[in-house]
């Protein structure tokens, strides 16, 4: 009892201390890769750009995040997360700011391309940092609390954008949609410095931890990190030579279609089912968002409480496939409401489950390049998923066939959860049945 309540006490430290920035960062991260779709609501008009142009100019973004997104991970060992992290903040945020200036359809694809490859690294890097701190049966609560903002960024962004379209338009000469991305991506460069001056690089430069503390914790990390390496995956050759990396990318990729659809179209299929002006329009689409990332928080923490990986993914993505096919089908602004809702909820709730997995057999240069890899195969989704709904609703006149692709692409990821994340657990957890014995006793984890 007394380890447990030592481990419980370091570990509320270090997430107080952390969480919060790296949080931060991947809400504005989100914020700055999809405001574009709120910017959409006017921008398009004014630059005439169809749906399919749109779609297409939207998912450019992952053709320079695909191009840079291996080596930029592999830079972050050389140069170290705190510092690697702060470049991309900086570098993304000033791309981001160039947004404002595209004036028709081939500026906005070039500027998308390159905002992609500021971005590169970002997300392995950020979740390579959580493996420094967080043990394998810790670490899907800690990544599903930082990537919840992936769904919060939606929560904040979107009164934010309707407030920035609707009462700052023509400010200076800029519309509202230019304000939008100057806005939103000087927040990526400020919190780039403030990462430079906050973040703590390993346990053991953690002077706000009591020396007792700290030592405990860097003699703790090494034991997950002997766990993990004892399967001989340590380089990034050994990642390279895995097909489990390569097929859990494929899953995440299936998986990305519903989540990158849903998300950069969310705002247009609200102003579709609800008729409202800008401000009504991104206030409502923060609603299913909402939900989702209380979601995503909840799964990530009963997962680490039970071990258990398999069903707190394969069960989320099951109902994002029914929200999306029910909503094509469903009559009515309320029940197609009701039914995003839904979608958002599965889409998002398994975020952090997933993104715990690879590093549970992965360490050192073999898990940057390794989740780096993963999401290099999976963003590709990015691409696929905006321009697949731009082409079909711009064929179709409506969302209803686009979101029966996005349900049947869903459905296939829910399909390879069940396969590939079978026997994934965390090193040393115990089945659901003998971990709920034990909280009465005292779970480490509860």
């Amino acid at each position: 009892m007394v380890i447990v309540v030592v481990e419980d006490s370091v570990y509320a430290k270090v997430g107080r201390r952390i969480i919060p920035l790296l949080f931060a960062l991947w809400l504005v991260n989100f914020l700055d890769r999809t405001n574009v779709d709120f910017a959409a609501l006017q921008m398009n008009e004014e630059l005439h750009l169809s749906p399919a142009v749109y779609g297409f100019g939207a998912g450019a973004f992952f053709f320079g995040y695909l191009a840079l997104e291996v080596p930029a991970n592999m830079l972050l060992l050389r140069y170290g997360a705190r510092r690697w992290i702060a470049r991309i903040a900086i570098t993304w945020g000033l791309v981001s700011m160039a947004q404002a200036l595209v004036v028709d359809a081939t500026s906005f694809v070039a500027v998308r391309v390159a905002l992609g490859f500021a971005e590169a690294g970002f997300l392995p890097a950020m979740l390579y940092y959580l493996t420094l701190w967080f043990p394998a049966e810790r670490r899907a609560k800690a990544i599903g609390q930082a990537m919840s903002a992936n769904v919060i960024a939606v929560v904040v962004g979107a009164p934010l954008s309707g407030l920035l379209l609707t009462y700052v338009d023509g400010a200076v000469g800029l519309r509202g949609w230019q304000w939008l991305f100057v806005v939103e991506g000087a927040l990526a460069v400020v919190l780039g410095f403030v990462t430079l001056r906050c973040m703590t690089e390993r346990p053991a430069e953690a002077r706000w931890l009591a020396k007792e503390e700290r030592s405990w914790l860097v003699a703790r990390m090494a034991e997950d990190t002997a766990a993990a390496g004892a399967q001989g995956n340590h380089s990034l050759k050994d990642a390279l030579r895995l097909p489990i990396v390569y097929l859990l990318g494929a899953l995440y990729f299936c998986w990305g279609i519903g989540f990158y659809g849903v998300v950069l179209w969310a705002p247009q299929l609200v102003a579709q089912l609800s008729g409202g002006s800008m401000l009504q329009t991104s206030l409502l689409t923060a609603v299913p968002f909402g939900f989702g990332a209380a979601a995503a928080i909840l799964n990530g923490r009963h997962s680490d409480r039970t071990g258990e990986r398999r069903w707190h993914v394969t069960i989320p993505l099951r109902t994002a496939a029914v929200g999306l096919t029910s909503g094509s089908m469903m009559p009515g602004a309320a029940a197609g409401f009701a039914a995003l809702c839904v979608t958002v909820i599965g889409v998002s709730a398994g975020l952090g489950v997933f993104w715990s997995v690879p590093s549970q057999f992965l360490v050192g240069r073999a898990a940057a390049g390794g989740l780096a890899l993963i999401n290099t195969i999976s963003s590709f989704s990015g691409f696929c998923g905006p321009y697949l709904v731009g082409f079909v609703r711009g064929s179709t006149g409506s969302f209803t066939a686009a979101m029966v692709v996005m349900g049947a692409s869903t459905a296939v990821s829910a399909v390879l959860a069940i396969v590939l994340l079978r026997g994934m657990r965390p090193p040393g957890a115990k089945n659901p049945v003998d971990a709920a014995a034990d909280l009465p006793a005292g779970n480490p984890v509860a």
